[in-house]
């Protein structure tokens, strides 16, 4: 493997998660890049250019490149509305491929419509198509109904990506059996590569300093939510379990949210604000309830460090990196028994499971590890050697890179015995890299 073309139409390694559309994925594409990189290879990261002041290629660390494509306006579009552009986002892709210096080995796409734009080139440049969903339409359409935004053409999509993609990446089992029951995918081209933390930012600290250094009290019993303001991550669930808690418990018990896009009035994610502060003054715990908005990388690990318990609690979660994180820093996890929290957290060993929209089962939980601090010490440092034994950047770098590698051998074994023509790329890569090649007609 000596050049991996990664494409995330929407989610930029670059961008600061927490914000809109801006999470797991991010987060994800981010560091495998860095992990591939690492091993050796160029790597290429193709994503949207989403403003006029973004240069067409950054170099962006040792053998990382980000390439922003130029397919829509430049400027902020919801990830629900980018389909229509994804034809154009193929094209940009294609000028660059046809310029490029060394051909690429395999190309790894990530959501749907990464996929849909990568496709043809695959094809047509004869490369090993691997694909991470991230979250796939159907089910979230079970769990979001009428607020999903995406059009149901997205099921048509995903339907044709599975059948083509030469690889799936399920990142939990509960992922790779969605894949099989509600699209048909062939259980033999799925690969299950979880995502990962990490471990240089993530870390225990004691947790006074932490406390002090993100301007909290000693003695209440901490919870923490870290992550996307939107309906489906079950905010809401959590205020109304803190009011379980201080009232039928009597914990005196203290909820911070980080996370959201809440800085000005005009911020994306006010409107969701809005609502859970209307919710946290019906349940009496305004006054209980911090929103400390988006925070840099390097600062989360004091909010893991100085919490009691991280609590998240989504409707539904493809696989949720918050709690490998949180438990990497030694804190005790309470998630909702769905997706892959279910399988990141051990339930009665490194937290608890508790069902989705169920305050009272959340604050009964969450009173168990406010009443028996050696338990809650005992739970993190089993979560601990859990996400350094399984979910380490370095390890699913690895997973990955053998995966990408076997299917790699595979199609140059099939070209060799097979194809008697000269591969695409000895016709195509006749040009050097021009930094503006998209500008070009």
């Amino acid at each position: 493997m000596r050049k991996i073309a990664i494409v995330s139409e929407h989610a930029s390694p670059q961008a600061t998660p927490g914000s809109v559309d801006s999470g797991g994925q991010n987060i994800y594409v981010a560091n495998i890049a860095r992990e591939f990189a690492g091993l050796g290879c160029q790597v290429d990261v193709f994503t949207r250019l989403d403003s006029p002041s973004q240069q067409a290629v950054v170099e962006w660390g040792n053998n990382i490149r980000i390439v922003h494509v130029p397919a829509g306006p430049a400027c902020y579009v919801p990830k629900e509305e980018l389909m229509p552009f994804m034809d154009d986002f193929s094209r940009a892709m294609r000028h660059y491929f046809e310029a490029s210096d060394e051909p690429y080995d395999l190309i790894h796409a990530n959501f749907f419509m990464s996929a849909m734009a990568a496709m043809p080139l695959a094809r047509d440049f004869d490369l090993p198509l691997v694909v991470t969903f991230h979250a796939l339409g159907r089910v979230r359409r079970q769990y979001q109904v009428a607020a999903d935004g995406f059009p149901d053409l997205r099921f048509e999509v995903e339907d044709r990506v599975v059948r083509q993609a030469d690889c799936i990446i399920a990142e939990c089992p509960q992922d790779k059996e969605d894949l099989i029951t509600l699209y048909g995918a062939d259980p033999a081209r799925i690969s299950m590569v979880p995502c990962g933390f990490d471990h240089q930012e993530m870390s225990p600290m004691e947790q006074q300093r932490a406390r002090t250094s993100v301007g909290w009290s000693e003695h209440p019993f901490y919870v923490l939510q870290l992550g996307r303001m939107v309906p489906r991550k079950g905010i809401d669930n959590v205020i109304q379990a803190l009011s379980r808690l201080r009232g039928r418990h009597g914990v005196d018990a203290r909820l911070c949210v980080v996370g959201g896009d809440i800085a000005t009035e005009r911020g994306q994610d006010r409107p969701e604000l809005e609502r859970l502060r209307d919710l946290a003054s019906h349940e009496g715990v305004a006054d209980h309830v911090e929103f400390a908005g988006q925070r840099v990388r390097n600062q989360l690990k004091r909010y893991y460090c100085a919490a009691d318990v991280f609590v998240t609690t989504p409707w539904y979660e493809p696989f949720g990196i918050t709690p490998v994180e949180a438990m990497a820093c030694a804190t005790p996890v309470i998630g909702a028994d769905t997706g892959g929290i279910r399988y990141t957290v051990v339930d009665g060993e490194t937290g608890y499971l508790v069902p989705v929209r169920d305050p009272d089962a959340l604050a009964r939980k969450l009173a168990l590890l406010a009443n028996n601090i050696e338990l809650a010490r005992a739970m993190g440092q089993a979560g601990r050697q859990r996400a350094n034994e399984l979910f380490t950047w370095k390890r699913v770098g690895q997973e990955l890179m053998a995966v990408f590698t076997s299917l790699c051998r595979d199609k140059r074994s099939k070209l060799v015995a097979h194809t008697t023509h000269p591969s695409s790329f000895a016709v195509l890569r006749n040009s050097r890299l021009d930094r503006n090649v998209f500008n070009e007609d």
